[in-house]
């Protein structure tokens, strides 16, 4: 199964969660709510989960081996990356403007 496109959904400034994406797979399949988590001086995902009736949570879906785990989570820091700079020169654009 290939990552064939990654979009960064929304952004956050504060909190631990930096950002909601969505990642499509063989150009057949789409996952969405993937968040970009910043802790421990460290960024990282986390998949769609829902809550149960014990306040605990169940991931929606989620990679079956540490491998591929490793390939989705640096395809969608990648394009934060990406995003965050396009955010940063959109911001420059804006105040050299005014």
């Amino acid at each position: 199964m290939n990552i064939t496109d990654v979009k960064i959904r929304k952004t956050f400034d504060d909190g631990p969660m930096r950002a909601i994406a969505s990642v499509t797979f063989d150009d057949r399949l789409a996952v969405h709510d993937i968040k970009v988590i910043y802790a421990r001086e460290k960024y990282f995902i986390v998949m769609p989960s829902r809550k149960n009736p014990d306040e605990t949570y169940r991931d929606i879906v989620h990679p079956i081996n540490a491998n591929f785990r490793g390939e989705l989570e640096e395809a969608v820091l990648r394009e934060y990356d990406a995003e965050m700079i396009r955010i940063a020169e959109d911001r420059e654009n804006h105040f050299e403007k005014v």
